[in-house]
């Protein structure tokens, strides 16, 4: 999951790959505003035919807690 989401970082947000680890503040490292979040979130949505709700992208600080709730759904 985590390579999986990895990609999408690059390929949609133009993130720097080497930035990429789980421990990356989405903000604070890998500078992912409000709107380019919501995109993302989007993104996930459709790539993985989920969805996510709004309290849950709250607590989306690192990639890490991204990927540990993509994997919860699994």
């Amino acid at each position: 999951m985590f390579e999986k989401f990895k990609e999408l970082l690059v390929d949609e947000l133009q993130v720097d790959e080497d930035k990429i680890t789980l421990e990356a503040e989405l903000s604070n490292d890998l500078g992912i505003n409000s709107i380019e979040l919501a995109e993302l979130v989007m993104r996930c949505e459709e790539t993985f035919g989920i969805d996510i709700g709004d309290e849950d992208i709250q607590k989306f600080t690192t990639v890490g807690d991204v990927v540990e709730y993509l994997n919860s759904l699994n």
